[in-house]
């Protein structure tokens, strides 16, 4: 499992950039005519934070002091890849459909985020110092 979230991190990376650079170059005549040139580059931060994490995430668990903590630190990235898909996916899907339903399912994600994090704090009070 951590081998799959340093994969999912570095692909949100990936994915991140690529998407920030089709933003500001590809579509950004398109974004900026709409209006929703922010919900892209919101998608497009919170995508590469969260990738970020994961590959954090999949670090310290792969620690000796994780050893307590992995269940948590698996349950939050979970929560982070999940929560990147719904959050960023709906509200670059908004940014370039403009279908205001997604805008309702964005927060789905953010409450993931926030779970993801708490669980993260939860794992780093149950490590072990060595």
């Amino acid at each position: 499992m951590l081998r799959f979230f340093l994969l999912s991190g570095s692909l949100l990376g990936g994915v991140g950039v690529a998407a920030g650079s089709f933003g500001a170059h590809g579509l950004k005549a398109v974004l900026d005519a709409t209006g929703r040139a922010d919900n892209w580059e919101t998608a497009v931060r919170y995508c590469l934070y969260h990738g970020l994490a994961l590959l954090m995430l999949a670090v310290a668990a792969a620690l000796p002091q994780a050893a307590h903590a992995r269940g948590l630190l698996l349950a939050a990235g979970w929560c982070f890849l999940i929560g990147t898909l719904i959050f960023s996916g709906c509200l670059a899907a908004l940014a370039l459909s403009g279908v205001k339903i997604l805008g309702a399912i964005v927060p789905i994600g953010g409450v993931l985020f926030l779970i993801g994090w708490a669980l993260l704090a939860a794992a780093a009070l149950r490590m072990q110092d060595h």
